[in-house]
């Protein structure tokens, strides 16, 4: 019977670009800044990478539809690459390829690499979704649709639902975002880095009620890149505090939210199944008590509440009384964002699932310097891609080797 890849593969290396408004550079620099900085922590030579997987959602008129742009870019030895995306989780797929390949035996040592360069597009925020050439998702299920209010819709939902006052939730997010941008604020990389009160989101102008502008990511170029190989070659590469891969898990919906009335709009279903799922790959049984620290999918700070649920984390109905009362905070018991998310960081979408991984990759190596955590054991990283009504869920969760 099948058990997963617990324990199969580890992060040999791990590379991050300065996220931000990168007008001077292109795909390619930011694809090398990534690269260079993950091979020189792996330590080794680029001949011994034997398969990449590149993961880039949108731009593909930088980068084409290919992966040919990050063998020619990098100089690859002529390896098998292959491009991957599945919107807002492709960096994660980008990772979750070369992860399975090596715990396949495929492979000994493979590379994925992120990357998007949105500020270039000339959009306000991502590019459309809808269009001729966009797919029936779109064009079928979504074609007025916007992701600050169907995101908003969200918080109404989960407000009617569980009879929590809009002004509450409103405090909670606010929460949320200031204590983001406090972690965001003692990280070099991160798009933004000033701290925010309270009452500066709660007071920022309205983009779809009950989201403010604090409420909402930015847009950022980015890029990031992790090179994996089995614990056992890491450890012969002179690796001592080996970082391993304890759960990937991928969860896409199935049309049920969208078609019939089960789904109320108060949650994720994905994001239920796939967290359950990936504890039981993790060996996890109580996630409040076990999981460290996590980087999630905070495109908005609805998100970022109803997710803490999803996780089985704050129990159904709680995350406002959970966030309000710090359990989530960076001296919480659960640290959320500890680099600032996609609050501080943006979100360029190839980029950021291998992004939310380097920060916990650098934490579990004791090397997050100001925003280093207390002896962290597990963390976890959560992407959401598409809209709460349709989407994609991808979780991974990492750990010391052998615990």
């Amino acid at each position: 019977m099948a058990k997963g890849i617990k324990d199969k593969v580890a992060i040999l290396g791990m590379g991050c670009t300065k996220f931000g408004e990168r007008w001077d550079v292109g795909s390619e620099e930011l694809m090398v800044e990534a690269f260079m900085e993950c091979i020189t922590d792996a330590g080794i030579e680029k001949n011994k990478i034997e398969a990449a997987w590149f993961g880039t959602c949108f731009d593909e008129g930088g980068v084409g539809k290919s992966a040919l742009s990050l063998s020619t870019t990098l100089r690859l030895p002529f390896i098998p690459a292959t491009r991957v995306e599945n919107y807002c989780a492709t960096g994660s797929e980008a990772f979750r390829g070369a992860c399975y390949a090596v715990a396949s035996g495929a492979y000994d040592i493979c590379l994925a690499l992120g990357v998007e360069k949105l500020k270039d597009t000339g959009f306000g925020g991502l590019p459309s979704f809808t269009g001729s050439n966009s797919g029936s998702l779109t064009w079928q299920w979504f074609p007025n649709m916007t992701a600050p209010g169907s995101f908003a819709q969200l918080a109404s939902a989960y407000g009617a639902k569980y009879r929590v006052d809009d002004k509450d939730i409103k405090r909670a997010m606010a929460h949320i975002s200031a204590k983001s941008h406090a972690n965001g604020a003692k990280n070099p990389k991160a798009h933004l880095q000033k701290k925010i009160t309270i009452e500066q989101v709660i007071n920022s102008p309205i983009i779809a009620h009950p989201l403010g502008l604090f409420d909402c990511c930015g847009v950022s170029d980015g890029a990031a890149c992790a090179i994996v190989t089995t614990p056992e070659i890491a450890r012969k590469l002179g690796k001592t505090d080996v970082v391993s891969v304890k759960a990937l898990q991928l969860s896409l919906s199935s049309g049920e939210e969208m078609g019939f009335n089960d789904w109320d709009g108060d949650h994720f279903m994905t994001t239920t199944r796939c967290s359950a799922q990936a504890y039981k790959e993790a060996g996890i049984t109580n996630p409040r008590e076990e999981i460290s620290m996590m980087e999630v999918h905070d495109c908005f700070s609805i998100t970022e509440l109803v997710t803490m649920e999803d996780l089985h984390i704050s129990e159904r109905g709680r995350a406002v009384h959970d966030i309000l009362e710090g359990v989530y905070d960076h001296d919480g018991q659960v640290p959320c964002q500890v680099d600032g998310g996609l609050k501080c960081f943006g979100h360029p979408i190839g980029a950021s699932g291998l992004r939310m991984l380097y920060e916990m990759y650098l934490q579990l190596n004791g090397r997050a310097e100001d925003r280093q955590l207390d002896n962290p054991q597990l963390g976890l990283t959560h992407n959401l891609g598409g809209f709460p009504s349709s989407n994609v869920c991808s979780i991974s969760i990492v750990g010391r080797y052998g615990d």
